[in-house]
């Protein structure tokens, strides 16, 4: 009995355990912070929810969860072309209750594509221009982003937020002074990151600031102009952002604000006027669900201001369209869809860049990069991940120019994309830090030295004081010695001087001036290739002899033609008179033909006469 009676309490404590554990699970959502509902049984909660009094919390939270989905929706829609149907449907929510929605799907939709700054910034113009609480809201939370990115050192962040300010003052939602501000800020203590992110801000407020504050724009560059003469505190490659910055600014900025996004007019925007160091709101309670005991009033007067701002459009259209039958269509209708995102050719990329990295050997990666099929006219895809892959090793690695090699031997085509490639190098080499332009050359060297890419390339190579700088003159350098290394010192030499390819290293051994071959034998002399001088240098020496026989051979050209040209005149002149002799002497002897023709007749006559007698 004792035995049955522990067993029963044993039971009623294990039920009695469950029992409680399934209430917590009900109360709470269940252990994974949710329970399935079929939809048709969500459908039936969500209507016995929306038959209840706007009163009640349960209500009032459905209301919350569409207007922050309705205002995701349209945020995520938004792009250059529908930005007007945009700002129209946004105005179907309730934009006072959801201030704070809305500037937390502005700004997180900014953050994901930087790219579209400019649709987001003239929508945030054209809300600002009839409700600027909401411009004023956004404005705010970018600058604290701004500010708090700036603080931890995060680029993409500080980035995407100034490029944000940038066009929220271009279209006069805040004043200039704010950019002056933030440029003073980036450049106080310059970094590689901070004043990267200044030359991309100058960049897109340039032209504002260039009619509007022109001094604080002189202002701003004078001090990119001290930083690149320091050029101490800051990276080569900063240093050439700063030097392109100047070229923008000498050939002219880009448009403030393009036209397809020119929808506030001027005289209508509400400037605001804020500064980074004054202490901002960020109002996150807006952001979560508030119970509203005037809800209904609340929601009323949002469909006044609706109303002022949209006016009845709605409801003469719909009374139009009760008016008019529509038209139907003749037939079925195609339409074409176009991708500008590009998509198709990240993929190509995205497939070359990892057959590359993941082939275990040139043959492998070879044979998968023929077998991706690459589209007509886009083999230098190909050729730039090649070289991309290549300069971000530590070291050079012979693997990316086998397989260089390999396509070079492949096709006609393969080697015209990398001459091609080979001239686009050298014309940026400048770009690249010195361990690339190492591994970029050694590539080149090897296509070359293994005869893949045709020698011709070197015609884009220009080896003088004024068309070289000190990234191309170490690019030749390596790319000399590699080939002085695999194909011997006397071979290189032989190369460079075929009378056949005189015409390609016309540049690379420049004869045409004396300045640039002296340039040319000095060069090749530092770089331990001084053998390669040899004819320059004979050049060199006979150089004053040759001009000398030179302008002799001209002398006595022209000299030659000024005595042509007389003994032309003289030539003429005696002709002249012979023609005027012979002309004479015709005509004496015509004379005499015509008397000895009269006499003729009378001689005959006489001896017929006689004759008869």
């Amino acid at each position: 009995a004792k035995l049955e009676a522990e067993e029963r309490s044993r039971a009623a404590a294990k039920h009695e355990e469950a029992v409680s554990r399934e209430a917590a699970s009900s109360k709470g959502g269940g252990r994974t912070g949710g329970i399935y509902v079929p939809p048709f049984k969500l459908a039936a909660m969500q209507a016995a929810v929306m038959a209840q009094s706007s009163s009640s919390r349960e209500y009032q939270k459905l209301q919350w969860e569409k207007l922050r989905k309705g205002i995701n929706g349209q945020i995520n829609k938004a792009n250059g072309a529908n930005i007007g149907s945009i700002v129209l449907g946004l105005f179907e929510f309730n934009l006072v209750r959801g201030r704070g929605l809305l500037a937390r799907a502005i700004l997180k939709a900014q953050l994901t594509s930087p790219g579209f700054t400019p649709v987001y910034a003239a929508l945030v113009a054209a809300l600002n221009t009839k409700l600027p609480e909401n411009g004023e809201l956004v404005l705010k939370r970018v600058v604290l982003n701004f500010r708090r990115a700036y603080k931890r050192r995060d680029k993409v962040v500080a980035t995407a937020c100034a490029k944000f300010i940038g066009h929220l003052i271009n279209h006069q939602v805040v004043h200039e002074l704010l950019a002056l501000e933030l440029v003073t800020v980036l450049l106080e203590e310059p970094t590689d990151d901070s004043v990267s992110i200044a030359v991309d801000f100058v960049k897109q407020i340039g032209s504002l600031l260039d009619q509007v504050a022109p001094q604080g724009l002189l202002f701003i560059f004078e001090r990119f102009r001290g930083i690149l003469h320091e050029g101490t505190e800051v990276d080569k490659r900063t240093q050439y952002q700063i030097e392109e910055l100047f070229v923008v600014r000498k050939t002219g900025f880009d448009p403030a604000v393009p036209d397809d996004l020119d929808l506030v007019d001027r005289d209508e925007q509400i400037t605001f006027e804020l500064s980074l160091n004054e202490t901002i709101d960020k109002e996150e309670m807006l952001d979560v669900f508030q119970y509203d005991d005037n809800f209904e009033a609340h929601e009323q007067a949002w469909r006044d201001i609706k109303t002022q701002v949209v006016g009845d459009d709605d409801e003469s259209s719909d009374e139009e369209d009760d008016g008019e039958e529509p038209a139907q269509p003749a037939g079925p209708q195609t339409t074409e869809i176009a991708d500008l995102t590009e998509q198709d050719l990240v993929n190509l990329r995205r497939t070359i860049y990892l057959t590359i990295m993941s082939s275990v050997g040139f043959e492998e990666a070879a044979h998968k990069l023929v077998r991706l099929d690459v589209p007509p006219g886009h083999e230098m895809e190909l050729v730039n991940m090649l070289i991309e892959c290549c300069s971000q090793e530590r070291t050079y690695l012979k693997y990316y120019g086998l397989i260089g090699q390999r396509f070079c031997l492949m096709s006609l085509k393969w080697q015209e994309a990398f001459e091609r490639a080979f001239a686009e190098q050298y014309s940026m080499i400048h770009r690249l830090e010195t361990n690339k332009l190492r591994n970029v050359a050694k590539l080149f060297a090897h296509l070359l030295y293994t005869d893949a890419l045709p020698w011709t390339c070197f015609a884009h190579v220009r080896l003088n004081e004024d068309d070289t700088t000190s990234s191309s003159r170490i690019f030749v350098k390596i790319l000399c010695q590699e080939l002085a290394e695999h194909l011997g010192l006397r071979t290189f030499r032989d190369r460079l001087h075929d009378p056949h390819m005189a015409e390609v290293f016309q540049y690379l051994m420049p004869t045409d001036n004396p300045r640039d071959t002296r340039f040319a034998i000095n060069f090749f002399t530092s770089i331990g290739l001084g053998g390669l001088t040899d004819q320059l240098r004979l050049h060199l020496k006979n150089a004053p002899r040759i001009v000398a026989a030179a302008q002799a051979a001209a002398a006595q050209v022209k000299r030659q033609l000024q005595d042509d040209d007389s003994d032309s005149s003289s030539s003429s002149s005696d002709s002249s008179s012979d023609s005027d002799s012979e002309d004479d002497a015709g005509a004496d002897a015509g004379a005499e033909k015509e008397k000895k023709a009269g006499d003729a007749p009378a001689s005959a006559n006489s001896s017929s006469s006689s004759s008869s007698s």
